[in-house]
């Protein structure tokens, strides 16, 4: 059992020579901040394969290696080797921020190039989504420190996908709802679940992309489309059906044989 297991930073770097051997075409690996680690980003290097990923809030960066000026353009001084990330944010002032628009959305953004323990020197890309700087913001990290905030942001924007998935298989298609004990079955479930997500993403996809890029729906509302239009379906089927003479003893043994359900009388 030990020797079987793996932990999240195997498992990715697995991932991504599994991508290489099978000749996927890209040139950046893209992961949140769960995967950033020295191993993940060694093995992206030795690929020759560029790297964005979130940033911890809370990652260290080395004091001595960039330098954040006040309102009046003077250096900050610190008093310590390394500081976390958001304990930077708060002295940086408003006007250094610069707004960013990737497709319809502007965020507010301030990039400089540290260096992150473990990591060497990097792009850092504080973004936030209001131009006040209030509320949450996002910290961008990348190998490419010649990249601007632009690009940094247009290039993560591309693993959103990845999480409206998470979020509709879980919350809309049984993704975590299963009780299965071996890999094999876990494997045929998860492979159904994207199946389903597949199709249905497929639905909500406008006839004709050239005219409109935006879906058309979202997939929990064709959740309930589909099974609005199977719920139709049966009690059409159940009319015909009862119409025809069947007695409802045959038609519901019918409908529900494989649950192994009985008509109580």
């Amino acid at each position: 059992m030990q020797e079987q297991f793996r932990t999240k930073i195997d498992l990715a770097i697995e991932l991504l020579a599994s991508a290489l051997r099978h000749k996927l075409p890209f040139s950046v690996v893209l992961f949140d901040g769960w995967y950033l680690s020295k191993e993940l980003v060694k093995a992206a290097h030795r690929r020759k394969k560029d790297w964005v990923s979130l940033l911890k809030k809370n990652r260290q960066l080395e004091t001595n290696s960039f330098v954040v000026r006040d309102a009046q353009g003077k250096p900050l001084r610190w008093d310590r080797p390394a500081i976390a990330v958001e304990d930077v944010v708060p002295l940086i002032p408003p006007s250094a921020y610069r707004p960013v628009k990737v497709g319809d959305k502007t965020s507010w953004t301030f990039s400089f190039t540290p260096r992150l323990s473990g990591l060497g020197k990097v792009r850092l890309v504080i973004s936030f989504e209001t131009a006040d700087l209030t509320g949450s913001y996002a910290v961008l990290v990348t190998n490419r420190v010649d990249w601007d905030a632009k690009r940094v942001l247009t290039t993560y924007l591309q693993r959103w996908p990845i999480e409206t998935f998470y979020q509709d298989g879980k919350t809309h298609l049984g993704l975590e709802d299963y009780r299965l004990r071996n890999a094999e079955a876990i494997g045929k479930h998860w492979c159904l679940v994207f199946v389903a997500y597949s199709f249905l993403h497929l639905d909500c996809l406008p006839p004709s992309p050239t005219k409109r890029a935006l879906p058309l729906k979202t997939i929990g509302e064709d959740c309930r489309q589909q099974a609005a239009a199977l719920l139709q379906a049966l009690l059409v089927f159940t009319h015909e059906q009862v119409q025809q003479g069947q007695p409802m003893e045959e038609i519901f043994a019918q409908l529900f044989a494989k649950q192994g359900l009985a008509l109580a009388t």
